[in-house]
């Protein structure tokens, strides 16, 4: 399978052509193998216009949908970035290729450990994992250039918005578990916040003290 011209079309037809533009994000997301983050029985569908399944209750989000939150945070080769939501790892791959350092959290702790072990088997060596409530963020090492959700949060965390720098984003889904609208906030130089509203979006819910509560039938999480 011909993976580099999957990519390139992926690129072309899912991303730059809903308009994200940044040419750093889209030259990024032509370079990443996407395939490795899935199962090897989904290699064949990791180019698609889809969220696909990676175990746990979790998935990979839909390719456009990297391409806009990453495009949105505004960052470049000196920015910090904490991720919330490790998942497969694509999304912190793909950071890592644009910023510093990416500094992400994971609750299920499985994954956290094969998205380390494949993240560092294919070079990506910027990025450091913690396994924990991601809603709270990661105090140690703000504040952060910039935040980045990759769960739907049924309001922006506060302790997240806290960890930013002043002139610092936050990209968040928020709103009910069945549809969220896709936020960017801003830090002011006053500690302000300016909140603005983009598409509409489903994300699998954000779990954690700031966010929703975990089912009880979930057995396999880590808060």
């Amino acid at each position: 399978m011909d993976y580099a011209a999957l990519r390139d079309r992926m690129v072309r037809d899912q991303v730059e052509a809903r308009g994200v533009q940044h040419p750093d994000v889209l030259r990024i997301m032509r370079a990443v193998p996407r395939h490795r983050f899935v199962d090897p029985a989904l290699a064949h569908s990791a180019y698609g216009d889809a969220a696909l399944p990676i175990g746990f209750g979790q998935t990979i989000s839909q390719p456009y949908m990297v391409g806009l939150m990453t495009s949105l945070l505004e960052v470049n080769a000196r920015s910090r970035v904490l991720e919330i939501g490790t998942g497969s790892g694509y999304q912190a791959a793909v950071l890592s290729r644009l910023v510093h350092a990416v500094f992400t959290v994971e609750r299920v702790e499985p994954l956290a450990q094969r998205a380390q072990s494949l993240l560092r088997e294919l070079g990506y060596e910027n990025v450091l994992f913690r396994v924990g409530d991601g809603t709270v963020g990661w105090r140690r090492f703000a504040p952060y250039d910039a935040i980045i959700v990759t769960a739907g949060a049924p309001d922006p965390p506060p302790s997240l918005f806290e960890q930013i720098r002043e002139g610092g984003r936050l990209v968040v889904p928020a709103g009910p578990r069945e549809e969220q609208r896709l936020l960017v906030l801003e830090r002011g130089t006053d500690g302000s916040m300016r909140e603005r509203a983009t598409v509409p979006c489903t994300f699998v819910p954000l779990i954690g003290r700031e966010g929703w509560s975990a089912p009880d039938a979930e057995g396999s999480t880590r808060v």
